[in-house]
């Protein structure tokens, strides 16, 4: 695939993202001026819940969703402290969330209550766009992150996620390729989006064909996929201006 077409269909699939612990409201601004471009829009910003209101007062004549994260990093079981980030995340406004996966106690076979929280997410989350993030480096065979992306997609996630970017081993073309086998023999819609450690073009374009490949260019759009990245968006702006 030609470098400046991938950069031009990338750069409106990016989910711009800012979740450092030093992170402050003047990054978020940096980073929502950053989101718009001379090339069109990236698709989401994604920062912690405390910056929400401000991200969507700055991005409200655009259309650009605001995102957050919840059960981050750790991925833990807690139902309570789900609803409350969850109802705290909507109450600032709020368009995606991307939802950790109790990943370890999947990993420790308590299925039921893997099942139980995803769903009680989907509940919880007014039909907010929800991305599952599987945390794959950790789930590390591809026989149980092919298991996880179908309980997933099966409680209702619109979309599943590789990685927090947060471990050692965050997204590989390996895990991507699993979950899209997984979403492309289901018969619902689901998303994918790849997050962590993408830094390049070369990097991103990988993922890009494995989901062209498995589900067909077309079904590529902002609704169906997503890259989640930092520093990748200067790799795409550099690409289209040098036109090669």
């Amino acid at each position: 695939m030609d470098d400046v077409i991938a950069a031009h269909a990338l750069l409106r699939l990016l989910d711009l993202t800012s979740l450092n612990d030093d992170d402050t409201e003047y990054k978020v601004d940096d980073l929502c001026q950053k989101a718009q471009t001379p090339y069109g829009n990236v698709a989401a910003v994604c920062i912690w819940p405390r910056f929400i209101r401000h991200a969507k007062q700055l991005l409200q004549k655009t259309d650009i969703k605001v995102a957050t994260v919840i059960n981050f990093p750790k991925g833990e079981n807690n139902l309570n402290l789900l609803k409350k980030e969850i109802y705290q995340a909507l109450d600032a406004g709020v368009n995606e969330l991307d939802v950790v996966f109790p990943y370890q106690t999947f990993l420790q076979k308590n299925y039921e209550a893997c099942e139980k929280y995803v769903y009680s997410t989907r509940e919880l989350s007014e039909g907010k766009t929800l991305k599952i993030i599987l945390e794959t480096g950790e789930l590390k065979s591809a026989l149980k992150i092919a298991e996880a992306t179908k309980l997933c997609i099966d409680a209702g996630a619109d979309f599943i996620k590789t990685s927090t970017g947060k471990t050692p081993v965050s997204a590989t073309p390996e895990a991507a390729n699993v979950i899209l086998e997984t979403i492309a023999a289901d018969t619902r819609n689901v998303g994918f989006k790849a997050s962590g450690g993408i830094k390049t073009i070369d990097d991103a374009k990988k993922y890009l064909v494995l989901a062209s490949s498995l589900l067909g260019y077309k079904w590529i759009t902002p609704k169906n996929m997503r890259i989640g990245a930092s520093s990748l968006l200067d790799s795409l702006i550099n690409t289209i201006k040098r036109g090669y």
